[in-house]
């Protein structure tokens, strides 16, 4: 179904305007995510712009994470699907982050195996080179969509029995009520990488799409670690939150 514009209203003949008219028809609630808006020859006449002008547009809301074009047959322009919000100011398992969001949480293990802690492990976890961990390694999904690739490592000596559990859903939970570990601190580290192969496929992602890695460091209560990951967040998926308080200023008089 086409969305309708109003041809009375105040539409310029550049790319900015169309852009600008578009952001506000998609960002008003008319269309919910994953709904199709049109193609591309009836959204340019609904405008009243060459299509080569909607095409400047489109890319730059494409880009911006407003849309999702899609190419071939059945294909056209879509609302782009809403982002999640990663919060860094708390320490939440995702399955509670999604949630809270009003999206159905769902995870898939690719893999889980007990390995010897490499160096940068083992430096994380205060532990010795080749000392045994927990890998698990899972894609995290928010309905239905992955969002990000979870590669974590815990020591195998804290959490005993771990594989013979479910690992589908929060391992925070799991550990809170299996073991009586819970997170009181974390550590992250926010870069841009690039997809690989490996990790587009599992993402459902292209080679070379733009991923958020996330390294995480958390801590129980007592400030001994217990998890370090590595997690690969779509980009067009995840919004990053950070929450910063200003310091008291005394005054006097």
């Amino acid at each position: 179904m086409v969305l309708q514009l109003d041809p009375s209203g105040p539409l310029g003949p550049t790319a900015t305007d169309v852009r600008r008219r578009l952001r506000q028809l998609v960002t008003d609630g008319s269309r919910g995510p994953g709904e199709r808006i049109g193609g591309e020859r009836d959204l340019a006449a609904a405008l009243g712009v060459s299509r080569a002008t909607l095409r400047q547009a489109l890319t730059a809301l494409e880009r911006e994470g407003v849309i999702l074009r899609v190419r071939g047959r059945g294909g056209g322009t879509f609302v782009a699907p809403r982002k999640v919000e990663r919060d860094l100011s708390r320490i939440v398992g995702v399955p509670e982050l999604l949630r809270t969001q009003g999206f159905t949480a769902g995870s898939q293990v690719v893999s889980a195996a007990l390995e010897p802690a490499d160096e940068v492990v083992a430096a994380a976890l205060a532990l010795a080179p080749g000392d045994p961990v927990a890998r698990i390694l899972r894609i995290r999904l928010a309905d239905g969509g992955p969002i990000s690739l979870e590669n974590a490592c815990f020591p195998a000596r804290r959490f005993p029995g771990l594989f013979n559990l479910p690992l589908a859903g929060s391992l925070y939970e799991l550990f809170a009520a299996e073991y009586g570990v819970r997170p009181g601190e974390a550590v992250e580290q926010i870069e841009v990488v690039l997809a690989g192969e490996e990790e587009a496929a599992l993402l459902r992602a292209t080679v070379g799409a733009p991923l958020l890695a996330l390294q995480r460091t958390t801590y129980d209560p007592a400030g001994e670690p217990f998890e370090h990951s590595h997690d690969l967040f779509r980009a067009d998926r995840i919004r990053i939150v950070v929450r910063s308080a200003g310091a008291a200023v005394a005054t006097t008089r």
